[in-house]
């Protein structure tokens, strides 16, 4: 595998986990009450955080040689 198939590959990592969080927020706010729809909220924005930033990784990097 080359260096450009390994970026688009923890892009796709990084685009799943914000619709993930997307779908788990929505989710825990809609139908699920109480503790259990603050865990799932707090997951959900954990994968916000983290696929934001392997995307923003991956924007800053430039393209590869």
């Amino acid at each position: 595998m080359s260096a450009a198939e390994i970026k688009e590959i923890i892009s796709f990592v990084g685009i799943g986990l914000l619709i993930l969080a997307l779908t788990l927020i929505t989710l825990s706010r809609r139908k699920l009450k109480g503790i259990f729809g603050g865990i799932v909220s707090f997951l959900a924005y954990i994968c916000l955080i983290v696929g934001a930033l392997i995307v923003f990784y991956v924007v800053i990097s430039g393209p590869t040689g």
